[in-house]
């Protein structure tokens, strides 16, 4: 208990440059505001474990707006709420009057009259998602200015089609406690490597967040993929800008084992080439299914050229001691369980399946935190008064 009270008091009083600001995409931040959020996301983990109460609302809602499917993010985000003591609403857009031609600006206002918190997942059309969390933003800013919401609810990206901040930061979180600290992670590498999968049009997201972010924080990356499967250019040279201006390595190679090799870590991941996510965009818009069906058939006959892309027991061998450590956002495709053939074999999954478990454990805390964040100027003080209040969670 003396070193939590020890971790609330260095918070308590800093500056938090995330307050009343929707988080998007972590580029968007300083450094010192990601660090920032990884310490109260600690110190909310803390009080759980510790039993302590972090019920700051007495009422509110927390809206989730799920246009693609979730197991860990939708039950990560309505774990959150509940953790600072707000009702999750789960808008299905199909019950809702938007298919009667209810604009953006007036949904983002209609759900929003006693909501703190918007939490939005839109990763299917690429350059979309991030261009709607923004158009709800605009609305909100409208709402609030002209008096119609008498307070202007954040929002927290659950994923788009730029980036998956609430996985990158809690990946970020696993690795500084697995590792012991953030200045123990400079000069580790981690290998960003795409996955042979037996499906197609997975998000571009997960790899760009982690290039981002990882290059920020002193990692050397290297990111994998077979000729033609690169992520949005625009984001490959970002991480590189990042990883020039923080002295770091980022490289990209066309053969996972070179990307393995002395690797600390490796996170391979499958994902869709960013021309494919050009054409499925343009097909999803123009409702066609019989391109979409064209286009996932190519696709699937191109994958099939690299199913030698697969996280085995002899490319951990390359890594470093062979021990590096395996990360996934989950669910992967398991070779002879989940899929015949994809993304990891059935042995080095299981090897490490607690360990990914552990890391999708960090996420409700991460989103609480972002949520906390955007609420109060200064959550530490918030927490210092819940710690000196000593109200259990759960009465024992």
């Amino acid at each position: 208990m003396h070193n939590l009270k020890n971790k609330i008091d260095k918070l308590a009083g800093q500056h938090n440059g995330l307050f009343a600001l929707d988080f998007l995409q972590t580029w968007d931040k300083t450094q010192s505001d990601l660090e920032y959020l990884l310490d109260l996301a600690q110190l909310l983990k803390d009080f759980r474990d510790n039993n302590m109460s972090t019920k700051t609302f007495d009422s509110g809602l927390a809206v989730s707006i799920f246009r693609d499917q979730s197991t860990r993010t939708r039950f990560s985000f309505a774990s959150a709420a509940n953790l600072l003591g707000l009702e999750v609403q789960d808008m299905d857009e199909a019950k809702s009057q938007i298919a009667h031609g209810e604009t953006v600006r007036e949904t983002a206002n209609m759900i929003s009259f006693l909501t703190d918190i918007i939490g939005i997942r839109d990763d299917m059309f690429l350059g979309e998602g991030h261009k709607y969390m923004k158009e709800v933003g605009e609305a909100l800013d409208d709402g609030f200015k002209n008096g119609v919401l008498p307070q202007r609810p954040g929002i927290v990206n659950l994923q788009c089609d730029r980036d998956h901040p609430t996985q990158s930061m809690a990946d970020l979180l696993h690795l500084k406690n697995h590792f012991g600290s953030l200045e123990k992670l400079k000069g580790k590498k981690i290998a960003m490597t795409w996955a042979y999968s037996p499906s197609y049009g997975k998000p571009l997201s997960v790899p760009q967040g982690i290039i981002a972010l990882m290059t920020r924080f002193g990692m050397d990356v290297s990111l994998a993929y077979p000729a033609g499967y690169n992520l949005i250019p625009e984001l490959e040279q970002q991480a590189a800008s990042f990883a020039k201006q923080n002295n770091t390595k980022f490289e990209i190679v066309n053969s996972m084992e070179e990307a393995f090799a002395d690797a600390d870590i490796v996170y391979p991941k499958s994902w869709a080439p960013f021309s494919v996510m050009q054409q499925r965009t343009l097909l999803l818009q123009n409702k066609d299914t019989e391109g979409l069906k064209a286009l996932e058939k190519s696709c699937l006959a191109q994958n099939a050229n690299y199913t030698n892309w697969e996280c085995d027991e002899a490319k951990m061998k390359l890594t470093k001691g062979g021990e590096a450590l395996y990360m996934h956002c989950l669910p992967a495709d398991i070779s002879g369980v989940s899929c015949k053939q994809g993304e990891v074999s059935e042995g080095v999954f299981e090897k490490y399946r607690l360990a990914t478990y552990i890391e999708a454990g960090y996420k409700p805390y991460i989103i609480a935190a972002m949520m906390m964040a955007n609420r109060f100027d200064d959550p530490g003080e918030i927490l210092r008064k819940l710690f000196k209040n000593g109200k259990n969670r759960v009465m024992v």
